[in-house]
């Protein structure tokens, strides 16, 4: 088992800056990739970043040149930077673990609680 935690989450106003964190405890070692999702109300949840093993990314068309995702392997710790947010960042945003490659389509293994970003203009 996986167990993810996510925090950094706010409200920021449009133009500014967030940085989620999402610390990840249990059998981390058997995960392949990581990533973030998030879903806005009514709509339904989408990947937003994704980072495997071998640092190869993938990254939401929609937010490609303003999120990055990293990873910081010491601390069991993978982030989201995000810069230039817009009110349609708004969305509840959720950290994922994959056994396999997480990508658009696919189901990750393990779920954080996810952590509320809020968009004002």
């Amino acid at each position: 088992q996986v167990q993810l935690v996510e925090s950094g989450g706010g409200l920021v106003q449009a133009g500014g800056s967030l940085r989620l964190s999402c610390a990840a405890s249990g059998s981390i070692f058997s995960t392949n990739s990581m990533a973030w999702y998030r879903q806005a109300p009514g709509k339904q949840r989408e990947l937003v970043a994704a980072l495997a093993s071998g640092a190869s990314t993938i990254y939401a068309g929609s937010v490609k040149g303003r999120f990055v995702i990293s990873r910081d392997k010491a601390k069991n710790t993978v982030y989201l930077q995000m810069n230039n947010l817009k009110p349609e960042d708004t969305a509840l945003y959720y950290c994922a673990a994959g056994l396999g490659r997480i990508r658009v389509g696919t189901v990750p293994d393990y779920w954080g609680q996810g952590t509320q970003v809020t968009v004002t203009s």
